[in-house]
């Protein structure tokens, strides 16, 4: 195995890191992975390694995407700040203003703030759902319209895991007129040349790796969660193998399918970091940045079983997972992926692989290679 591509002069510890997760055994035994650094603007690591395959036949390359899971839910809070600073939304405003079927079942004050920090009530589904069902988008959202708050909106937050992705992306195609990935593609990523995806075009399949489900993957004892935890965990349950399908790349799942390279997340994690303008690209104002990385909730997460400090659809980190600043934001994916940026050191990480662990949190590759990052940089 050899690690490929560049880092700068004094992070040569971060690529030191990186090859040791090729060589754990067991649960984080690394496959195929990516890193992408930017501090102040710049590229300053560049890493990847490993193979795009179970078989081990095709090599990682520094173009490769994966999917990267709940990763994907940076690049939805951008594209739902973008309407907010077009004056089509406010977070402070109810979701039936855009989406008038969402009053339903007593949802009528439920705000757009609501939905993006995971306090809206709708954190599974109560009617049984498939992952077919998925692929049905007017179905699922008016199944969502339909449905009443398991808990009082605003009263606590439990992560909306697949169901953030519906009602973020229905927000923004009433408000916008376009899908949530389109908006993201036409408006964000393609401007800024971030190679990150929702919605995969399938003349792109040939750089996507397979991604490798975990060898031992955690069970929740569902009998003995609340209600709010089950249907965010059980209601339909996940299949990574799902993942590998060309109907799942093509679809757009805002929470859950992102596909995207490190050089994709990290890049536009970057144009946070630097306040929302990178290399004249201006992805948000710095007011729209601000609104969105603001705390809405400041309490744990009955999922999570931590406190994510939840702003409009990132997370703060308190826990430490994205270095020592409390401040940075960003979000982890199933399975180790993640993307954050520290707007006071103006650092930012893209982290990919194709081998998830086990835990839905706590991955210890993405945060050795977190702390290699701000250790080097000092």
């Amino acid at each position: 195995m050899t690690v490929q591509g560049f880092v700068a002069a004094g992070l040569e510890p971060v690529s030191e890191v990186f090859a040791a997760n090729f060589e754990r055994a067991g649960d984080y035994a690394e496959v195929g992975a990516a890193l992408c650094v930017y501090r102040k603007g710049e590229m300053v690591v560049d890493l990847w390694a490993g193979h795009a395959d179970a078989a081990r036949t095709r090599p990682w390359k520094a173009d490769t995407l994966v999917n990267v899971w709940s990763t994907t839910k940076t690049a939805t809070a951008v594209a739902v700040a973008r309407c907010v600073q077009d004056g089509l939304i406010a977070y402070d405003k109810p979701v039936a203003d855009v989406w008038p079927e969402f009053a339903q079942a007593g949802k009528g004050a439920v705000t757009v703030a609501h939905v993006m920090s995971h306090q809206a009530g709708l954190p599974g589904f109560m009617e049984p759902t498939t992952l077919d069902d998925f692929h049905d988008w007017d179905r699922v959202c008016a199944r969502l319209a339909a449905q009443a708050p398991v808990f009082e909106p605003g009263s606590l937050n439990s992560y909306h895991a697949a169901t953030y992705g519906f009602l973020a992306g229905e927000i923004v195609r009433r408000a916008s007129g376009r899908t949530l990935g389109a908006l993201l593609r036409e408006d964000v990523t393609g401007p800024l040349g971030a190679d990150f995806h929702i919605g995969l075009p399938a003349s792109e399949d040939a750089r996507v790796a397979e991604l490798l489900p975990a060898d031992h993957p955690a069970e929740a004892p569902l009998d003995s969660l609340p209600l709010p935890v089950r249907l965010g965990l059980s209601n339909p349950e996940q299949d990574p193998g799902r993942v590998n399908t060309r109907a799942w790349r093509a679809a757009e799942l805002p929470a859950l399918n992102g596909h995207a390279s490190a050089r994709g997340v990290a890049r536009l994690c970057a144009a946070l970091a630097e306040g929302g303008t990178l290399d004249g690209v201006e992805v948000l104002k710095p007011g729209t940045l601000t609104a969105m990385t603001a705390v809405a909730a400041d309490r744990p997460d009955l999922l999570l079983g931590f406190n994510p400090q939840w702003g409009m659809g990132v997370a703060h980190n308190l826990i430490g997972v994205y270095g020592p600043n409390p401040r940075a934001f960003g979000h982890s994916g199933w399975g180790g992926s993640f993307g954050c940026a520290d707007p006071d050191a103006r650092v930012a990480i893209g982290y990919v692989l194709n081998h998830m662990g086990p835990e839905l949190v706590g991955d210890p590759r993405g945060k050795g290679l977190a702390d290699a990052v701000f250790a080097a940089l000092g």
